[in-house]
């Protein structure tokens, strides 16, 4: 049965029969290994490089936590503990606090990632996922107010942790998931270096903006002009050369809708398809006009983050099987994918003319199309980023958002689609400077109460397409950049399981904001910013504690 799903390519979305399409039935795992954004997340030593803001700081290489015989795949909710309660709604406090995020609902809801509104026609097996979110959304207790914490409770619990002098500067922001109302602050208003938390607020903007049903095309498509053949990207860096069999996300296998698109498989449709038309010889450019701006990030060191172009394969790593927390990339990501394409064709019987160079104009809109494979869907795209901190797709993330806000595909635009939005939803934006999607730049600046309104707004009944921002967070202990932390020497252990949150980390910098199950079976939604000298495992451990006290108290 063929379900009508929408498509990003370079001329914009359009829709796509798919059971599933031939090019996501391809090499399994969700991607190659992908930058992981904050991958030292599971080893302190490593310090800050994912989000560094000094690029001197080789000790630092941010929140890059590696999954590496973690169970579950990016947005997975398997790990929760038992002791989390079913999904059910939680009902809001008699007398909800102006503080509430205007777009928050007062109650969670249980239901899973569901396809956005207005999409196409929404593929269920392929957004749907009842499991994560219901361990996400879970409240414990029925009943007006059930089980909340009070400022005088919440502050009792947390006086000793917080003044942990390895914590440094402190902003913290502590809220009721099920709508927002503001329980507990400590410079909540501040606005501080968000680090990779910024993907959040790409995240929310995106889904918002973006149905979570929409898959990234890649095409090839007649070239007119030339006579031969143009590879078009269409802005996702999850796009493989890999043989299935090779296909890793740091040692996890992918499922079914998190698989990427296949080069491999691009290139036997457009060989067969080319070899039915009596061609075995052809000249092929490449068309990277879907982005506009510069290509580099400030920070861009070619290892946290490749050049952001719509056409890479293996989110351009020199070394597409390397699981390293930083791998090295290619100077030329979009003029790699076409080599690689090229060496695919030659092996399906045609062969290239020359060397693959860059089109001198966008590929027309209605040049036959010659194969096309698509990325899995956006809402699963978010999940991935969110739980490796995936820097290089976050920021083709913020592309996408940016062109479906009508702004230009690059750095500035991203950003003003992310904070147009944003608004548009009600979430106070006092104090929030966006200058990227992945929080690499240093001069991002949000408050910790700005983050837990974006949580509550994601677990909101109003906004079920915002799921993702939740299931994608990393499990405490068991998954993504969260993999190695709340272990058994930080003094934090008995959460683990019991929180779900993104990381973020910059030279002296450290942020952690997600959600935490408390002894009462409240789920709050949590924003902690520190800046501090302090040795990153050190600092991150005294973080750690911190969310641990909420698990650990009622606080009432």
């Amino acid at each position: 049965m063929l379900v009508a799903a929408t498509v990003l390519g370079a001329g914009g979305a359009f829709a796509l029969p798919s059971a599933p399409p031939s090019g996501s039935a391809s090499p399994g795992g969700p991607g190659t290994g992908g930058t992981r954004g904050d991958q030292d997340e599971s080893n302190g030593r490593r310090g800050d490089r994912e989000n560094r803001g000094d690029k001197g700081d080789k000790g630092d290489r941010g929140d890059r936590g590696e999954e590496s015989g973690r169970p579950g795949s990016p947005g997975s909710g398997s790990a929760r503990p038992t002791t989390t309660p079913p999904s059910t709604a939680a009902s809001a406090p008699t007398s909800p606090s102006p503080s509430a995020s205007a777009s928050a609902s007062a109650s969670a809801s249980a239901s899973s990632s569901a396809s956005a509104s207005g999409s196409a026609s929404a593929k269920p097996s392929a957004v749907a996922r009842p499991a994560p979110a219901g361990a996400v959304l879970a409240a414990a207790e029925a009943g007006p107010g059930a089980g909340l914490p009070t400022a005088q409770g919440l502050q009792q619990a947390l006086a000793t942790v917080l003044t942990d002098q390895n914590l440094g500067t402190v902003g913290l922001a502590v809220a009721d998931a099920a709508d927002g109302q503001l329980l507990y602050g400590k410079g909540e208003n501040a606005a501080a270096t968000p680090a990779s938390t910024t993907k959040l607020a790409t995240s929310v903007a995106a889904l918002s903006l973006i149905p979570g049903d929409t898959r990234l095309a890649t095409r090839v498509v007649k070239n007119a002009a030339t006579g031969g053949i143009t590879l078009v990207g269409g802005g996702d860096p999850t796009l493989t050369a890999l043989p299935a069999d090779q296909v890793q996300v740091a040692g996890v296998p992918a499922d079914p809708d998190t698989a990427p698109a296949s080069l491999d498989a691009l290139a036997r449709q457009t060989a067969a398809a080319l070899k039915a038309a009596g061609t075995t010889t052809v000249a092929l450019d490449y068309d990277v006009t879907l982005y506009t701006g510069p290509l580099l990030h400030k920070n861009h060191d070619a290892e946290n983050i490749a050049a952001v172009t719509p056409l890479m394969v293996d989110e351009g790593k020199v070394d597409p099987k390397s699981l390293a927390d930083a791998p090295a990339r290619v100077t030329d990501p979009a003029g790699a994918a076409a080599e690689s394409f090229a060496n695919l064709l030659k092996a399906q019987g045609v062969t290239v003319q020359g060397k693959a160079k860059a089109a001198t104009a966008p590929a027309a809109a209605d040049a036959p199309v010659l194969g096309r494979v698509d990325s899995p869907t956006m809402a699963r795209l978010v999940e991935r980023m969110l739980t490796t901190s995936d820097n290089t797709l976050a920021e083709a993330i913020a592309r996408q958002a940016a062109i479906a806000a009508h702004q230009p595909a690059a750095f500035e635009g991203a950003a003003t689609a992310v904070t147009q939005e944003l608004t548009r939803l009600g979430v106070p934006m006092t104090g929030v400077v966006l200058n990227d999607g992945s929080g690499l730049h240093p001069g991002n600046a949000i408050p910790p109460v700005v983050l837990v309104k974006l949580l509550a707004l994601a677990a909101s009944a109003q906004h079920p397409t915002l799921r993702p921002v939740l299931t994608g967070l990393p499990i405490a202990g068991f998954t993504g950049t969260l993999g190695k932390r709340f272990g058994a020497g930080s003094g934090a252990a008995d959460a683990a399981g019991l929180v779900r949150a993104k990381t973020g980390s910059l030279s002296g910098v450290n942020t952690l904001a997600g959600t935490v199950v408390d002894a009462d079976g409240r789920q709050l939604a949590f924003a902690l910013m520190t800046r501090t000298g302090a040795p990153v495992d050190t600092a991150r451990a005294a973080m750690d504690r911190v969310v641990a006290r909420l698990a650990a108290c009622g606080c009432r």
